[in-house]
């Protein structure tokens, strides 16, 4: 008895200790939840992925009640859907976000500015800039994801509209507006041309787009507009100065001790924030987010174009080989993928496409490399404009592919050549003057081999095995031969005797 009272008791102190134990991990997150936040990271392209991603987390921050969401940007702009998207879940909420544009030597253009006006706390780093939000124009037309196609405080409690405040006001004075329309007759407005109208109203929607997202956060709305409208650009302490950004910051440490006491306005009221001795968590995406983020990088996006059309040529050129058409057809749509997602001009694209046709004609209609060379200068110079400015393919990148294509005509054309330094293959004309050896002979008729083949021939004159003879004509199965001089074998063997 007293040996099972003893098990008992260890039992009941075990299952105590486990017991206390699963209180204590339940209540851990219930006491740090909202001292606790999350560091996400937004790096090249404003893209669908990144979008995707961001959002996810926001709102995965928000309902689990964190303290504050930090988004790290590097980025040059991107799709205005994506960027609405983002702006949308920062909108929404409960947690507060500050933006951070990192490392030294980042930038925050189009797309990432106005993806810092809409945080409730924005912030950059030493030697990093910021602006130039000009709306691009997608694919060489203008962008019908134009930014205030739906309002971006719709969502909030605190709706602002542009032409209602005090800054939307602002914007519609007549000298503003007179800058902003590209009018070539201010007499008459109706002169402007079709395109010059979409491209008005594509600026005019995204000035006021900023303007409400710098209204509702405080900021320097005028300058918002002039980011817009003439695409101005400013370091980390003139943004600091102008009220663009609230903080210049080192590091993350430096950007917590500035914000603690701060008090914001997200979506549910005002909140005050506690960034002392907070638990941060660095959350990175998804595999796939980032594959496709990879794809869409400009410099990637070229090459899979380049390997696309090789792999395709080669198939054409070589047909049943399978593998290099696979892998064009890939690249191809991966290619297609990163073209859906950035910003291209429609003239680069073409120019891609007719240096590649040049390239195939060479291949298949040979012009002792002209057309080939004009298609791949054609090609190069696609590459290098089919990205606007901020999106521009690297130097580097455009002169390694170059170069792979100018080694690949390289090979076209030195099989071309040696397809030609020989005489016909097959048929009558490929054994004509050719060289072989009597074989057995009598008279004028006999037999000879003539490139390892035995033929019937005949000759003027009569012939003796071992003979050498050339192949004058081909009389249906009969050749008829001379006999081979022996000159030029003599007198190359006359100096070693001498």
């Amino acid at each position: 008895m007293t040996r099972q009272t003893r098990l008992w008791g260890f039992s009941g102190l075990f299952f105590l200790a486990v017991a206390m134990l699963g209180l204590s991990a339940f209540a851990q997150p219930a006491e740090t939840s909202g001292r606790s936040g999350v560091i996400l990271t937004l790096n090249g392209a404003v893209t669908p992925p990144a979008a995707q991603y961001l959002e996810r987390e926001i709102m995965a921050a928000s309902n689990a009640g964190r303290e504050i969401v930090i988004i790290e940007i590097d980025t040059p702009g991107g799709l205005m859907d994506s960027m609405k998207t983002i702006i949308k879940a920062i909108l929404a909420s409960d947690t507060p976000v500050a933006t951070y544009v990192s490392p030294q030597g980042a930038r925050s253009a189009s797309a990432g500015l106005y993806i810092m006006y809409s945080a409730h706390v924005s912030a950059m780093a030493p030697a990093t800039n910021t602006g130039a939000a000009t709306p691009v124009e997608l694919g060489g037309a203008p962008s019908r994801d134009d930014p205030l196609e739906e309002n971006p405080l719709e969502n909030t409690d605190e709706t602002t509209s542009p032409d209602e405040s005090e800054g939307g006001a602002d914007a519609e004075e007549p000298e503003e507006t007179s800058d902003a329309a590209p009018e070539p007759s201010s007499e008459n407005p109706r002169t402007l041309s079709n395109d010059d109208a979409l491209r008005s109203k594509a600026i005019n929607d995204a000035v006021a787009y900023i303007r409400a997202l710098a209204e509702e956060r405080g900021r320097n709305a005028d300058w918002a507009e002039s980011a817009v409208r003439d695409a101005a650009s400013v370091t980390a302490n003139r943004a600091l100065e102008l009220g663009v950004v609230d903080i210049i910051a080192t590091d993350i440490d430096d950007l917590l001790t500035q914000m603690n006491g701060r008090t914001v306005q997200v979506a549910s009221g005002e909140k005050t924030l506690n960034t002392e001795d907070v638990r941060l968590e660095r959350i990175e995406p998804s595999l796939t987010e980032r594959i496709l983020n990879f794809v869409a990088d400009p410099n990637v996006a070229v090459i899979l174009m380049s390997l696309a059309t090789t792999g395709i040529i080669i198939e054409m050129w070589n047909p049943g080989s399978i593998f290099p058409g696979v892998v064009g057809v890939l690249c191809l749509i991966l290619g297609f993928y990163a073209f859906q997602v950035l910003p291209f001009n429609w003239l680069g694209l073409a120019l891609m496409g007719v240096g590649a046709v040049m390239i195939i004609i060479e291949a298949y209609t040979p012009t002792l490399g002209l057309v080939g060379l004009a298609g791949l200068a054609v090609f190069g110079f696609g590459l290098f404009v089919v990205f606007p400015e901020g999106f521009r393919v690297s130097g580097s990148v455009i002169g390694t592919i170059l170069a792979i294509a100018g080694a690949f005509l390289g090979l076209i054309l030195f099989a071309i050549v040696g397809s030609r330094s020989h005489g016909p293959l097959i048929g009558s004309e490929a054994i004509r003057k050719r060289e072989g050896v009597v074989d057995e002979w009598d008279g004028k008729d006999g037999w000879v081999i003539v490139e390892g083949e035995r033929w019937r021939a005949r000759a003027d004159k009569p012939l003796a095995p071992g003979d050498k003879v050339r192949v004058i004509e081909v009389d249906g199965l009969v050749l008829v031969v001379k006999q081979a001089k022996a000159a030029g074998l003599l007198g190359a063997m006359q100096p070693k005797e001498a």
